[in-house]
C-alpha cells in the first residue's frame, strides 16, 4: 500500500499519532508533527525524521500557525490525521461544566479549527484526512455522555465536510476505535478489574492496539484508497455491532 507523500499527524506524541508517524515514515511519507508534549513530540520526531511543532490544538490561532508551517516544511499537505482526544467516564450529573467544556474543546473544538484552517490549502490539490472518533459516539455506553457527544459531533461534521469538499478531491473519513492500550487509557486499564471489564465488552475479548488503529488510519490516507470518503470506520473489537454473550 502506498503512503502519502506529505503528512501532518497531531496528537503525535500519543499511543496512536507516534504509531501512525513510524507507519508512514517507514513508508517514506515526510512529516510534520504537532503535539503539546514537547519532550516525548521530539523524541518521536528523531525517530521518524519529522518536524516537530509544539501546539495546542484548543486554540484556534496556534491551530493557523501549526497549518502555515506545516505548508512551509512540506510545500503541500496531502494527508492529515488528527489524533487528538480525551476520555471522560463521568455520569451526566457528576460531570462539571469545566469537565463539558474541555471535552468538547479537546475533541470536537480542535478537529473544527483544523478543518477550518487546512480545507483551503488542500482544496487546491486534494488529499486525505482522517479523524479519531469512538465507539462511543454510535453505541450507547455508560458514563460516556460528555465524550459521547463530542465524538458524535466529530463524526457527523467530518461526513458534512466530505460532501462539501468532495468534489475538489479532498476525502474526509474517521476511525472510531474501541478501548485502545495508550498512556491515556491507562488509567483504566492499569485497574486489573476494569480492565477485565472493558475486555469483555469487546467481543473479540480484548483490548485494541495502538498498531491497530494507525494501520486504519493509514489505510484511509493512502492514496490507494481515494475512492473512500464519508465513512466511519469502526475498529472495535466488534464492540458496535455484535453481541456475543
Amino acid at each position: 500500500m502506498d503512503c502519502p507523500s506529505t503528512a501532518l499527524i497531531t496528537g503525535a506524541s500519543g499511543g496512536i499519532g507516534s504509531e501512525l508517524a513510524r507507519q508512514l515514515a517507514a513508508g517514506g511519507t515526510r512529516l510534520v508533527l504537532a503535539s503539546r508534549s514537547q519532550e516525548r513530540l521530539a523524541r518521536i520526531a528523531g525517530e521518524t525524521g519529522g518536524v516537530a511543532v509544539e501546539a495546542d490544538l484548543t486554540d484556534p490561532e496556534q491551530v493557523k500557525a501549526l497549518v502555515d508551517r506545516a505548508l512551509e516544511e512540506l510545500g503541500e499537505i496531502t494527508a492529515v490525521a488528527h489524533c487528538v482526544g480525551s476520555i471522560l467516564l463521568k455520569p451526566a450529573h457528576l460531570t462539571t461544566p469545566d469537565d463539558w467544556s474541555a471535552t468538547l474543546a479537546t475533541n470536537l473544538s480542535s478537529s473544527f479549527f483544523l478543518l477550518h484552517h487546512l480545507a483551503k490549502p488542500m482544496m487546491k490539490s486534494g488529499g486525505s484526512i482522517a479523524f479519531v472518533s469512538s465507539v462511543a459516539a454510535d453505541k450507547g455506553l455508560a458514563n460516556h455522555e460528555a465524550i459521547a457527544a463530542a465524538k458524535a459531533g466529530l463524526a457527523g461534521m467530518a461526513r458534512a465536510a466530505a460532501a462539501t469538499y468532495a468534489r475538489q478531491g479532498l476525502r474526509i473519513n474517521v476511525v472510531a476505535p474501541g478501548l485502545v492500550e495508550t498512556p491515556l487509557a491507562e488509567s483504566i486499564t492499569s485497574n486489573e478489574s476494569a480492565r477485565k471489564f472493558s475486555e469483555s465488552m469487546h467481543p473479540l475479548g480484548r483490548l485494541g492496539n495502538p498498531r491497530e488503529i494507525a494501520a486504519a488510519l493509514a489505510f484511509l490516507l493512502s492514496p490507494d484508497n481515494s475512492w473512500i470518503t464519508g465513512q466511519v470506520l469502526g475498529v472495535d473489537g466488534g464492540l458496535s455491532s455484535l453481541q456475543v454473550k
